[in-house]
């Protein structure tokens, strides 16, 4: 009986995957009841609107006033935060914060797209630079 332990044990511990984590997003989704107003805060917050076609692609990227066209919007939105937080490849701002406004039926993808340029980049080396880590979703308006 010892002999089955064993051999179950030395199986478990020689099958055991260590799994990294994909991504460590501190992204606050707004609650049911969240009001409108929120707290003053010393560090301005920065507004990201991502707009939607009808059928749910992208239409157009805006960083507080500023559109942002081209063919990489997304790339733009990087360049433009990173040259707001001063990133000079350290380990970006713990208090700075984001928020994400998009459109009810915009797609997914546009969504994380908007993420990963805000939060941070890999350089040449592989080596992960942090620029915003709170990131924060608006309520969506009532659906159409």
């Amino acid at each position: 009986m010892i002999d089955i332990v064993f051999q179950l044990l030395v199986f478990f511990v020689f099958t055991f995957k260590i799994v990294l984590p994909e991504g460590d997003f501190n992204i606050r989704m707004p609650s049911a009841s969240v009001s409108r107003t929120s707290l003053p805060s010393e560090i301005p917050l920065l507004r990201v609107r991502l707009r939607a076609t009808p059928t749910g692609e992208l239409a157009r990227v805006q960083l507080g006033d500023v559109t942002l066209d081209g063919e990489a919007p997304f790339a733009q939105l990087h360049g433009k935060i990173r040259g707001m937080i001063g990133d000079a490849a350290g380990p970006g701002s713990t208090e700075q914060e984001v928020e994400i406004e998009a459109d009810y039926n915009l797609k997914y993808q546009y969504a994380m797209n908007a993420i990963t340029a805000i939060t941070g980049y890999l350089d040449d080396n592989g080596e992960q630079h942090k620029l915003v880590e709170r990131v924060r979703f608006s309520p969506l308006p009532d659906a159409p």
